[in-house]
């Protein structure tokens, strides 16, 4: 059992940052690589960032690649989403999840992820 809370979300102008935050508990961090995803109303959940167990891999939705980046802290059970050049296009609730499979390449479909966190809302205003 693993359980994650995200924090770090809220209001920002577009153009602005962000960062979340993802604590975990529960399993030894360092065995699962872990992603961030984000749901908007009437929308599907999709894929934003993923980084593999060591963070040595890192993956990217195209719509976000060049300004998020994601990293972890596996001495601190931590994973972040550092958000920059944010875009109203970008609000939505944010996700952290964690995957049990033994992959060295993170993955993005949201299936492949056995646990998640409660979520934490990200609003981008123009």
């Amino acid at each position: 059992q693993v359980t994650l809370v995200e924090s770090g979300g809220g209001w920002v102008q577009a153009g602005g940052s962000l960062r979340l935050s993802c604590a975990a508990s529960g399993r030894t961090f360092s065995n699962y690589c872990m992603g961030w995803f984000r749901q908007a109303p009437g929308k599907e959940r999709e894929f934003v960032a993923g980084i593999s167990r060591t963070g040595g891999s890192t993956r990217y939705a195209d719509s976000v690649k060049g300004r998020f980046t994601i990293s972890r802290d596996n001495a601190k059970n931590t994973v972040y989403l550092q958000m920059n050049s944010l875009k109203p296009e970008d609000t939505s609730v944010y996700y952290c999840a964690a995957d049990f499979a033994p992959v060295s390449f993170p993955r993005s479909g949201a299936a492949s992820y056995d646990y998640w966190g409660q979520g934490t809302q990200v609003t981008v205003s123009s």
